[in-house]
């Protein structure tokens, strides 16, 4: 690999110059240098195709932002690497944004520096890079995975990479079902604080006094019925990672106590004077319009211009589909494992199918869609149905009177286990259809609004 790689150097000190020439020439690479931004433009745009820019930061002239931008302008597909003598998180953010595949902070040591080109280079001999894991599927927990099997998701896996070392504030944004979560929990597992506490708070299932309680705590006699102290997530995710699911649900009052966190990171708990400080990192995620959310004075512009520090769109999987087959196999075993079955075969005629199907519900309805095509072992009617839900109709999924391939000690639990299954999907597809409207979706369903809040809760249902 080394032998071949071209890297050009662009700094303005000839003395950095000279001494990242001769680590990397040692090491056999082939090395260009340019003192300037503009130099290093001139080069590129006259032809010369480096495999990877080391880029310094602070150069006179053009610097080393608006060279990247200019860089990338010019060669979209360049692979750029940023140097600094200072760790400014703004700074990093932006040369994310701009499409910078790494950052070096001065001075670094030659392992960090080879880490990061082995990172950079390594898919051009077709190893798989340092950071990304073996295959396409990335186990994150029991229940949790990444897949990055479309050029959008490898996107997102890099920048999750890089914005991990980065402590600011991450807007996970998409429909419901695309995995905003499983996007934030990736960025607490490759962080620093991996080892410390991760909590997820869903912003919805909660009136808001209740939410503020239990993200803020509270003392004794701050509501009725508050007999004694209680620490909140806030608190209990000092030197973690916080995820608030579904913030554009939150009231603007606990929005701007929020803010307050955020710039000061502290806050003082329900019925108390005192400020407790704490050093969490937080995340959040939505399906909303953050635009028309402003507009309608539903979501404030301060706290969203807080949040934003970077923001990943990620893709419906209608956009992903080189996804699907991988994601049927890999929902297929993990499922046969889950309840004792046999794993069924994906037929290219199952896989075409759901490639022709749009997914309304995203990587949600895939997995249930596994789920029964597991338990009823019926491809010929599983087919039929996702026929149906093509054409826009209706599927009434009914509990088979048997289900295939039972054990007979297991009967009950397997009952009960396909009663919640065509529950939980029948709640999924409604809330779906009113586009998680709550209120909308209980009174299609025959039920309370505060059933349905704890069957979303029993399934799992909280939107990602």
């Amino acid at each position: 690999m080394s032998d071949l790689a071209n890297i050009m150097v662009v700094d303005d000190e000839p003395s950095m110059l000279r001494y990242l020439q001769t680590l990397l020439e040692v090491d056999s690479y082939q090395v260009t240098t340019a003192q300037s931004g503009v130099e290093a433009l001139q080069r590129v745009r006259r032809g010369q195709t480096p495999d990877l820019v080391l880029l310094d930061l602070l150069m006179p002239e053009l610097d080393g932002l608006q060279t990247l931008e200019q860089l990338r302008h010019a060669k979209p597909d360049l692979r750029v690497v940023m140097l600094s003598c200072v760790t400014d998180t703004r700074k990093v953010t932006q040369a994310i944004k701009l499409g910078a595949q790494d950052y070096l902070t001065k001075p670094f040591q030659k392992a960090e520096l080879d880490a990061v080109l082995t990172h950079c280079l390594s898919d051009r001999s077709g190893t798989a890079a340092e950071n990304t894991p073996a295959g396409n599927v990335e186990e994150l927990s029991d229940d949790q995975f990444f897949v990055s099997a479309s050029p959008a998701m490898r996107k997102i896996r890099e920048q999750v990479a890089q914005l991990a070392q980065v402590d600011v504030p991450v807007l996970m944004l998409g429909e419901s079902g695309t995995g905003k979560e499983v996007v934030a929990r990736l960025i607490h597992k490759l962080s620093p604080r991996t080892d410390r506490t991760w909590l997820k708070v869903n912003c919805a299932a909660l009136p808001g006094e209740l939410l503020e309680s239990e993200l803020f705590g509270y003392e004794p006699g701050a509501f009725t019925g508050a007999t004694r102290s209680k620490p909140g997530k806030f608190e209990l995710c000092d030197k973690g990672t916080i995820l608030l699911d579904e913030i554009g649900e939150m009231p603007p009052l606990l929005q701007a106590k929020l803010l307050h966190v955020l710039q000061d990171q502290q806050f003082s708990r329900l019925g108390s004077r005192s400020f407790v400080k704490v050093d969490v990192r937080i995340l959040a995620a939505t399906n909303i319009n953050i635009p028309e959310a402003i507009a309608g004075r539903k979501f404030r512009e301060d706290l969203y211009y807080r949040l934003n520090a970077f923001t990943i769109q990620i893709p419906p999987l209608r956009e992903r589909k080189e996804e699907i087959p991988l994601l049927l196999r890999h929902f297929m075993g993990v499922f046969a494992a889950r309840y004792g079955r046999t794993p069924l075969s994906v037929s290219p005629a199952l896989v075409q199918a759901c490639l022709n199907y749009r997914w309304p519900g995203n990587l949600r309805e895939l997995e249930n869609f596994v789920k029964r095509y597991l338990i009823l072992g019926d491809e010929p009617l599983i087919l039929s149905e996702l026929e149906c839900r093509q054409a826009g109709q209706n599927v009434v999924n009914e509990v088979p009177a048997v289900a295939p391939k039972s054990k007979p000690q297991d009967l009950k639990s397997l009952v009960r286990s396909l009663k919640d299954e065509a529950e939980a999907e029948a709640i999924s597809r409604t809330l779906n259809e009113t586009k998680w409207n709550r209120k909308e979706a209980a009174r299609k369903l025959n039920i309370s609004y505060k059933a349905l809040l704890y069957k979303i809760r029993q399934f799992n249902l909280d939107q990602v």
